[in-house]
């Protein structure tokens, strides 16, 4: 178990907040907790799949209206809504997602009206089509904050911020949570009986502040309104125990409790007190999502919930940011499926994401979903618009890259947005997967062609889970804390760090896992040949523990510079590398020298690396240097450390090779070969991509080409069984078997999938 998690373990300390327990769980140190999570998911899904069910929907609920507005039932409607449900039928999808909203559905206290879901389910059911419900609170009606004027959102600066049904109201005040989670129940107590009933998502993109930018204020954090210190405050006397200690650590001199407050702006002394308050905001928006979810069961115990993260996640999101400072990582556990919103083409052509940022973007969701299965919440069907910016165009083949792409990670389900484009708003006109007007496109056609194949072979797709990765590389949640409030660099830092080096991997087609450096435990870090820590300049003593246990154990560790440079609390270090990791790499810091880059001889390789070189005096004989800097001086070492071997690399190659990619970078083969990790039996040409899934009695092969021309692809590989039957499932092309061996060799269409059913 993790010290830094220890505080919060110990949390088991009950935030008791007006009547509502709020137990600020250590979801990544709990292991137990972890697995109890995972059998939930597996018995929600098996619960909702029914026959091996694989949700494929489009958001839908009635009409035109975007979400999360509602169109207005008329005379018409039945009729209507029922030949846009048959259309959507007819494409080959088997569900609906459909929405409600607090602002609609009880404009006044205790008057509900959820008419439009109801008229919703009962077409659905008529047409045979599931629905999922997406449940809207973050635009509130006015009455709540008549009834509650001091629950609404407050910046740092203490003014309240006036509700225009976004962002609606703090769930911190204990009248407006309680008036949400009456709006969840009553949701729940009309759909918990209807056969089209699917399942949840109780949070679209969960943040502290949903739907709004408030731009009239520079740099606003939330939330400080009053309940929402008082519930911070109980979550530091959990922590410290004492307000001697919580004064200790901050540098202050409180005397009552109700003194304490959090941060509003840095200053020169200790940052403690800012890194506590985005720590705990981000446990706190976990246990939010769990709230929700606690509603709902306890009115439908059957159904399985879900929430989604948004587009971009968790590629930038950062405890540190004002509106979205979640952990993903965190907020699995508070649902049966948590996933992603999907959006490669948001806005803008030169916004448009790489294929490297779109491959990083679903193995980060399987990652933090720890390899059990999510659900894309949202996956984009047509251009984007912002105003009058205007995306470029989604193409039938993107949809199939995107959507086979997900499913390979271990999607277990797929929502497309949305069915119509935007009808009102600055979005008005995008997203849409057919015309708004009515009339089908390709993509849709596409789309539902898609969805078929999805469910043709959900059997061994729900069995089946992502390829185990030999390579994980750590990403630390705390690393955009570093600097405190006044924090000068880059936020992104590790972000870049870690996508620096997916890219090295992906490059070669091997599976890495991307860890956050809060879950990690000897036990799991056990099953990787090679470790990565990019950026690793806070650490956490219970995080270094479990890396040198992992080494200790046999394992490969990779570090870049500076490890440890700085604790838990912002608190430097007394020699570097910190936690007395210089006994396990041999040496420790002797000076940095600054520069932009630099140029790194490894054996026969040369490539950049960036900000500063750290130099080392060796304490350890053992140790030896195995690269160097162009004036001879050596840039990293290596050390055998009981039954494994560590690595210290005195820069950052990782952030360098995002912002100044190498094709093919000649550090991969270096680490692989190091550490012994394979590389896959495939003969292609650059862009093709090869992901594989295993499951008991199958296997998946997918091939992904990514470019503009038809490539020729050459495979083996060993299978776990004799193989029973083998099919290619977007062609229908049956192949031979051929006991324990497959291979092929295929052409695959530009821009277009193969893939491979092996039945045992």
């Amino acid at each position: 178990m993790k010290r830094f998690f220890r505080d919060f373990s110990s949390l088991v300390a009950l935030l008791a907040l007006g009547g509502v327990i709020l137990a600020v769980r250590d979801s990544i140190a709990k292991s137990g907790a972890q697995k109890e999570s995972a059998e939930q998911g597996k018995t929600a899904l098996s619960k909702q799949r029914g026959d091996s069910f694989f949700p494929v929907a489009v958001w839908y609920s009635g009409g035109k209206a975007r979400a999360p507005m509602l169109e207005s039932i008329t005379a018409d409607s039945p009729a209507l809504w029922k030949q846009d449900l048959e259309k959507i039928k007819g494409l080959g999808f088997n569900t609906v997602r459909t929405w409600v909203e607090w602002n609609v559905g009880e404009p006044e206290e205790g008057q509900y009206h959820l008419e439009n879901l109801d008229l919703l389910l009962q077409l659905a059911n008529e047409v045979g089509l599931r629905v999922i419900v997406q449940v809207y609170v973050d635009s509130a009606p006015e009455w709540v904050g008549k009834k509650y004027p001091d629950g609404h959102y407050a910046a740092q600066d203490g003014q309240q911020i006036p509700s225009q049904a976004a962002p609606g109201y703090c769930f911190d005040h204990r009248g407006v949570r309680q008036a949400v989670l009456g709006f969840f129940q009553e949701v729940a107590r009309h759909v918990a009986g209807s056969p089209a009933f699917s399942g949840w998502d109780l949070w679209s993109e969960p943040a502290a502040l949903n739907w709004a930018r408030i731009g009239y204020k520079s740099e606003p954090m939330f939330c400080y309104c009053p309940s929402s210190m008082e519930r911070f405050r109980i979550w530091l006397k959990a922590k410290y125990g004492t307000l001697h200690r919580l004064n200790e650590a901050w540098h202050r001199t409180f005397t009552d409790w109700n003194q304490v407050e959090p941060p509003r702006y840095g200053t020169i002394l200790t940052y403690t007190d800012f890194m506590d308050w985005r720590i705990y905001y981000g446990y706190k928006l976990a246990e939010d999502l769990k709230s929700r979810n606690d509603a709902v069961k306890a009115i439908d115990p059957q159904h399985v919930t879900t929430s989604h993260a948004p587009n971009p996640s968790p590629l930038v999101r950062t405890l540190a940011d004002p509106y979205d400072l979640s952990d993903d990582y965190v907020m699995k556990n508070s649902v049966d499926f948590f996933g992603t919103s999907f959006y490669p083409k948001l806005t803008a052509p030169e916004h448009n994401w790489t294929l490297e940022r779109r491959v990083l973007a679903m193995d980060l969701t399987n990652s933090m979903t720890a390899g059990r299965g999510f659900y894309v919440g949202e996956l984009q069907s047509g251009y984007g618009v912002h105003g009058t910016t205007i995306g470029s165009p989604v193409t039938p083949n993107d949809l199939e890259l995107w959507t086979w792409g997900m499913v390979a990670r271990g999607a277990r389900a797929i929502n497309y947005y949305a069915f119509y484009p935007m009808n009102a708003g600055y979005e008005s006109g995008g997203y849409g997967m057919i015309n708004l007007d009515g009339t089908l496109t390709e993509r849709s056609r596409h789309a539902g062609e898609i969805a078929q194949r999805i469910q043709q072979n959900a059997d061994l797709l729900l069995q089946s889970h992502a390829e185990r990765a030999e390579v994980a590389i750590v990403f630390s949640p705390l690393a955009p804390l570093l600097g405190g409030y006044d924090e000068e660099g880059s936020r992104n830092a590790i972000h870049e760090a870690v996508a620096g080096y997916h890219r090295m991997f992906f490059e070669r087609n091997v599976p890495v896992d991307v860890l956050s450096s809060r879950e990690l435990d000897r036990d799991g870090l056990g099953k990787y040949k090679l470790v990565i820590v990019p950026y690793p300049l806070m650490l956490t003593s219970d995080e270094a523990s479990a890396l040198q246990d992992y080494v200790s154990g046999g394992g490969h560790l990779f570090v870049e510079a500076r490890p440890g440079w700085v604790d838990e609390r912002g608190h430097a270090e007394p020699k570097i590398p910190g936690f007395g990791w210089n006994k396990m790499f041999g040496v420790r810091e002797k000076q940095l020298v600054p520069g932009k880059e630099f140029e790194v001889a490894w054996g026969d390789a040369h490539f950049k690396a960036m900000k500063f070189q750290e130099q080392f005096e060796v304490e350890d004989q053992s140790a030896h240097a195995v690269a160097k800097l162009a004036d001879g001086t050596p840039i990293a070492w290596e050390n055998r450390y009981e039954k494994g071997s560590a690595i210290i690399f005195g820069s950052f190659a990782g952030q360098q090779n995002y912002e100044h990619p190498v094709a093919m970078h000649p550090l991969e083969p270096i680490l692989t070969q190091w550490a012994g990790v394979a590389h896959p039996s495939l003969h292609a040409p650059s862009l093709i991509e090869l992901r594989e899934m295993q499951a008991a009695r199958g296997r998946l092969v997918f091939f992904f080409n990514h470019s503009e021309k038809p490539a020729a692809v050459e495979f083996s590989r060993e299978l776990e069984k004799p193989a029973a039957g083998i099919g290619e499932i977007t062609t229908d092309q049956k192949i031979p078997a051929n006991g324990k061996t497959f291979s092929i060799k295929l052409e695959i269409p530009p821009q277009s999938v193969r893939i491979y059913r092996i039945d045992y």
